[in-house]
């Protein structure tokens, strides 16, 4: 099966043509930028794909659905659904802190593997195994809160967030690896995610774990006369 992996959740625009049947990435691109992924990710896409065989060849779409960026969770979002519309590939979601800490479980089987996502302020989104078990659901936590939640170790861990935790861990006295500080996961690990998901239980559906930080103003209340 030839999977179109699509991310633009965090610090990357980025997209795979990966073969489930060979386990190979048969095109990749990744640019990294911090803005503008509306602009680069459908050009990106075209030509990954030009590159794998053209869009007849895609059978299914993932998509990191977050958390993350909204802006650049939407985009993602809205270009995997319009391709798979065009296309009639099914579309699947797959969270970024999964894609962070896939090539983790695969390394390691001993003590605790996580992903960690910068959130601001302090705060870290985060998602941690222990024996391949999960011992921290997806949800947003203070760095030094995680890092306790963790216990002993060893940690490894991965994200924009993961040095933030293994500070919070090292004080604690903890054995703690930032494996990798990447600003966005390997696409390569969003693609086989996406092969492994089943699109009845995983929709393109973005996963927001925190309010945005600029909100629309309520409009004024109008004086009774």
């Amino acid at each position: 099966m030839k999977i179109l992996a699509i991310d633009t959740s965090l610090g990357a625009a980025s997209a795979c043509l990966f073969d489930s049947s060979s386990g190979e990435v048969v095109s990749r691109e990744t640019i990294w930028l911090d803005r503008g992924h509306d602009l680069t990710i459908v050009p990106l896409i075209d030509r990954v794909v030009a590159q794998g065989g053209g869009r007849t060849a895609i059978e299914r779409i993932a998509v990191t659905v977050g958390p993350g960026s909204f802006t650049g969770i939407r985009v993602g979002v809205s270009a995997a659904r319009a391709i798979g519309l065009a296309t009639g590939a099914p579309v699947v979601g797959v969270s970024s802190l999964s894609a962070y800490v896939a090539p983790l479980l695969v390394e390691w089987s001993d003590g605790v593997a996580a992903a960690a996502i910068d959130a601001r302020h302090g705060r870290t989104y985060v998602s941690a195994f222990a024996s391949g078990s999960p011992i921290i659901a997806a949800k947003i936590m203070m760095a030094r809160e995680a890092a306790r939640a963790m216990g002993s170790g060893p940690l490894r861990l991965a994200g924009s967030g993961a040095a933030a935790i293994a500070i919070e861990a090292w004080s604690m006295g903890f054995a703690a690896e930032v494996v990798s500080d990447a600003a966005a996961p390997d696409i390569a690990f969003v693609a086989r995610l996406g092969a492994a998901a089943d699109p009845a239980s995983a929709p393109p559906r973005p996963l927001y774990l925190r309010a945005p930080d600029v909100k629309t103003p309520e409009p004024a209340a109008i004086p009774a006369a």
